[in-house]
Order: structure tokens, then sequence, then C-alpha cells
């Protein structure tokens, strides 16, 4: 059976924009014990993290809109790992259980959580997302409901199922569908997961932009049918919208935007068709500037997103199946220990040619 061994760290951030490694709870003794876990709870060895764009930012800047990091604070909410302990009242768990970890914790008493969209809880606390700390740590106490099995899954795959989650979620809402000619703005993580959902849905055509050529190697790489559109410097938004419609053989119906890029949503808008959409998944600054009159005269549905709600159970049921196949989105891989060279080789993915970096943990 699998057991503690090795102290638990975890990797901080603070307002000052410092990284480090260093001590974090639950204490090895306490997951020895399981006298920290709480009724419904379990403690995951985690084993493999993602680095988000997210955890980049906070580290970094501090600050996601309205999210501060205001004190020491632990990064980290695209895991997978093992239950090493389990408390009494857990039933549906069992010590072994290879699991992949969904970083919401919910009130279960709102509006949004008692009509199913809990992504919007009022009491959401979100792994990762301050005051709440993250999941890059050794050893992690958490609900037992948000814990996935994944059965023979490997872990780097089981932490890839937060990032699939949310273009899943995205998918669904911008309700792409088969033959349907579709734009994505940005080749990064979530754009090249929203690429592999969208040929697998059978959209067609699929242009993918960004300014990185080897993000769009890579876009042709795993969907060789995507057209691929390299941003350039000094063009205009409506120049740039039309030479995307160029490309794709006419306007596109559906524009699922991954960068939050106040231009390139502007683009997006000149991109898609007469009564089409524009689906921002990305994450962008507090206040941005958009073509209001252009959405108005042509009827553009500009929507948004946040996180995501009820799809772990399909993105496990599509990795497992081989519908989808995300390993070669994972481009470096750290331990624990050396977290900080991770983010660092992550936040200059342009010289590092970094897509999706993991952190490795044993215990």
């Amino acid at each position: 059976m699998p057991s503690a061994t090795k102290e638990n760290i975890g990797v901080y951030c603070n307002p000052a924009h410092d990284l480090w490694v260093k001590e974090s709870g639950p204490s090895v003794e306490e997951v020895k014990t399981g006298q920290a876990l709480k009724e419904g709870e379990v403690t995951i060895a985690i084993k493999s993290t993602g680095i988000c764009g997210s955890d980049i930012h906070f580290w970094r800047h501090g600050r996601i809109g309205p999210m501060i990091v205001e004190h020491d604070h632990i990064l980290g909410h695209e895991s997978a790992g093992e239950i090493i302990a389990v408390h009494p009242s857990v039933k549906n768990l069992k010590v072994g259980d290879r699991v992949a970890v969904e970083p919401s914790q919910i009130c279960n008493k709102c509006e949004p959580c008692l009509t199913g969209r809990y992504n919007g809880c009022l009491e959401m606390r979100f792994m990762s997302t301050p005051p709440v700390d993250g999941l890059l740590r050794r050893y992690v106490n958490h609900s037992a409901i948000w814990c996935h099995k994944i059965g023979d899954m490997s872990y780097e795959d089981g932490a890839m199922l937060e990032p699939l989650s949310v273009s899943l979620a995205g998918m669904e809402r911008a309700k792409i569908a088969l033959g349907d000619p579709v734009l994505i703005c940005g080749a990064g993580p979530i754009g090249l997961m929203t690429l592999l959902c969208c040929s697998a849905a059978g959209a067609e055509p699929i242009v993918i932009t960004d300014i990185d050529q080897n993000r769009l190697d890579v876009a042709k790489e795993i969907c060789p049918r995507a057209r691929t559109y390299k941003v350039q410097p000094g063009v205009s938004m409506e120049e740039a919208g039309a030479q995307i419609s160029k490309l794709a053989g006419g306007a596109l119906t559906t524009a699922l935007e991954c960068s939050g890029v106040e231009s390139s949503i502007a683009a997006a808008i000149y991109s898609v068709k007469f009564g089409g959409k524009v689906f921002v998944i990305g994450v962008g600054k507090p206040d941005i500037q958009i073509p209001f009159m252009r959405l108005s005269t042509q009827e553009i549905d500009l929507q948004f997103q946040y996180r995501y709600a009820n799809t772990w159970p399909r993105a496990i049921r599509l990795v497992q199946s081989g519908v989808l196949d995300m390993k070669r989105l994972v481009t470096h891989r750290f331990s624990l220990e050396n977290a900080v060279q991770a983010f660092e080789t992550s936040a200059a993915s342009a010289k590092t040619g970094a897509i999706k970096v993991l952190i490795q943990s044993e215990v």
C-alpha cells in the first residue's frame, strides 16, 4: 500500500512576485495518521501537475482581475495522483485508487450550484485561486467527490484533464457541430487542446492562429488538416480578419478565442460571418476595447466562459478510449524540487518552446 515517506513541500508565490519551494501542509505525520482529514475528505499523493497560464499570472503579476495574491500562496490546479488516506465517511474511494483532482470546492446551496452550473458558485473556493492554496504539493487533502477515478490512465494524462475540461466546456457552450467552419485564436495549451477537440468533433475547415511559428507547427502535427495563420505585427484587425477568412475559404461560423488578447478578440470578430459567434475562452485584461459596431451590424454573438462544470467524466472517456491523444502537448517535465526552473521554462515559452510543462513528485 502507498504511504507517505517524504516531507510535504509546496510551490509558493507572494505579492512581491517571489517563487520558491518550501515545507507545506498537511505534514507527513498528519498524512500517516489521517488526523487532518475532515469528513468526506481523502489524502492524495500528487504525482503530476501542469503549469497553467493563470499560475504564471499569479506569480508574475500578482493577480487576475479581482483575484489578488495578498499573502504567501501555493499554486497549481491541474493535478492527478494516488489516494493514500481516506476518512471513514468516504465510501467511493479507497487507498491505492488513481484519481484526477477537480480543483473546485462549492457550497451546493446557491442557484448556480443547484442548477448544475457550479462553476458560478457564489461561494466557490477554487484551488490555486487566492486565497485558496493550490495543488502543487506532495500531499493534498481534498473532498472525495471531486476526485475522479482514472483507472490505468497515466498521471500525466490525468493532470491534463483539467485543461481538457476547459476546452470541452467551450465546445459545448459554443455548440460546435460536424462540418462547422471554426477559427481557433491562440495555439497555446488551451488552443491546441481545443484544436484536438474540434478535429474530433468534425469541424471543417479549422483555422488556428498564433504569433509563434513553433506552436503553429505543433498544430499541424496534431491536426494535419488545420490551416495555420501566423499573426504579423502591424496588421490591422480588419486586415487580419479578411486574411483569415480567405484562408478558410470564406467567413467562419464560430471563433474560439483562446488567448484573451484584445487584438486577437478583435480579429476574431472581423473573421466571422453575419450571425456568427465569437466565444472567448481565454483570460485577458480587466478592461478591453472591442469593435462594437462590427458586432452590432453583423449580429455577431460575443460569449464568454469561466472554468467548467460537469466535464470530467466526459474528458476521462475521451482520453481512455483514445479519441483524444494529448501527449504531444507535454514538452517539459521537472521534479517538484525543481519547480522554480519549471515555472521559468513555462514563462519563457517563446525561447524554450514550452507548451505544457509538468511537475512530477514521488512520495
